[in-house]
């Protein structure tokens, strides 16, 4: 049976003045129709944000890795890692910054708790001198 999509609903908010008047200038500035857009995409936000902390809730997301390519056993590393990994890190870009300095963005894709304790293995290894995590949704939860 196909699952039904949910219609519209329509409910109101209160909140202090200058915070409508905060919310209107943002939403002029992103370029949001109306408020309902505006507050509906700050809520998918935080719902991913939320998701993402839960640990068997399915993520998608990046993460990005500065290092210098002239520390010792670096890019071995960090290749043994994602390998290790290859169920969660479904694509990778490699980018030669400067004569030193790399940086590697993977596309990461599973169970929340997977991919952070990844992401951590990797931020974490040897010679990174910056890395991150950023989440966001695989589209599911939010329907069509």
């Amino acid at each position: 049976m196909k699952k039904k999509t949910r219609s519209l609903c329509r409910f109101s908010l209160s909140m202090a003045g200058d915070l409508v008047g905060q919310l209107d200038g943002m939403m002029k500035d992103k370029g949001y129709a109306n408020r309902s857009q505006a507050v509906a995409d700050m809520v998918r936000a935080r719902l991913v944000e939320h998701h993402g902390q839960m640990g068997a809730h399915e993520i998608a997301g990046t993460v990005t890795l500065v290092y210098d390519h002239h520390k010792r056993n670096i890019q071995a590393l960090l290749t043994d890692i994602q390998h290790d990994h290859g169920d969660l890190i479904i694509a990778a870009m490699h980018v030669h910054l400067d004569h030193h300095n790399c940086m590697e963005v993977l596309v990461v894709r599973g169970r929340a708790d997977a991919v952070k304790q990844v992401a951590d293995r990797l931020i974490a290894a040897k010679g990174v001198k910056h890395g991150k995590l950023t989440v966001t949704t695989t589209g599911k939860e939010f329907g069509r």
